[in-house]
């Protein structure tokens, strides 16, 4: 049976930091449990790091990855077994500074497909103290740089709330042109999808990666560079601010 991704159950399941569960896989050095709050690499997202409190003791979790089985690799012998019962627990800090860079990513994302002709993103990638986003086919100057910062900021003080749900493929597709939702890189065969939304209809994404409840926690994003990647595809870096204030942990064991 495949791990239950609590991360997913809504957006606000992003904000916990604790969780229970069972050890279902044990290898030397990694262990696959029956549901876990660590988001594994995946989506441009990196992974959650922590700690899982077994009955040896606290051991940490250095990488997470996997789509069905998560697989949670872990830094030292863990003398972990099937069936022990363990207490995990997520870095709070590195969690919460994906959360407002991948939110803060689809953000500049459609408002990029706006400004600028429906240009497409075509990767990105979320990184604690700056992220990516690849563009193509775009050749930006400092003037749309300057445009797209401004806008991004002035949407951000609008303090629009991000939303999840589940959605068909063709509703998603009535909405959102499948250009700007990337929908034609998602397998053919999946059809019903976990969508992240902000606002009303500002943007509408599907995703599986963990995000802030208001845009208003992204802080103010500054774009510190630009790349040319070739054909027509150029690369944009961006920082955030801290925010204006950081949401507390939630720190129940669900």
């Amino acid at each position: 049976m495949a791990t239950t991704k609590l991360y997913l159950e809504d957006i606000e399941a992003a904000y916990e930091t604790k969780f229970s569960a069972k050890v279902t896989k044990a290898n030397e050095d990694s262990v696959v449990l029956d549901r876990t709050l660590f988001y594994p690499l995946g989506g441009g997202q990196n992974w959650d790091e922590g700690t899982l409190v077994g009955p040896n003791g606290a051991i940490d979790v250095v990488e997470v990855r996997g789509r069905e089985d998560i697989i949670h690799n872990l830094g030292s012998e863990h003398q972990l077994e099937i069936g022990d019962e363990i207490v995990g627990e997520i870095d709070w800090e590195r969690r919460y500074a994906h959360m407002r860079m991948h939110t803060a990513q689809h953000l500049v994302s459609g408002i990029a497909y706006e400004l600028f002709d429906g240009v497409r993103t075509v990767g990105n990638q979320i990184n604690l103290t700056h992220s990516r986003i690849d563009f193509n086919p775009i050749s930006f100057d400092q003037d749309m740089l300057l445009e797209l910062t401004e806008k991004t900021n002035e949407i951000i003080s609008l303090k629009h709330e991000v939303t999840d749900l589940t959605m068909m493929r063709n509703e998603i597709n009535s909405i959102m042109p499948p250009e700007r939702t990337n929908m034609d890189l998602l397998p053919s065969f999946i059809d019903e999808l976990r969508v992240v939304k902000i606002g009303d209809s500002l943007d509408l994404c599907p995703c599986a990666g963990t995000h802030i409840s208001n845009i208003s926690e992204i802080g103010e994003i500054s774009i510190i560079g630009k790349k040319s990647k070739g054909k027509g595809t150029q690369r944009i870096t961006y920082e955030l601010s801290n925010s204006e204030f950081l949401r507390k942990k939630k720190s129940n064991i669900i």
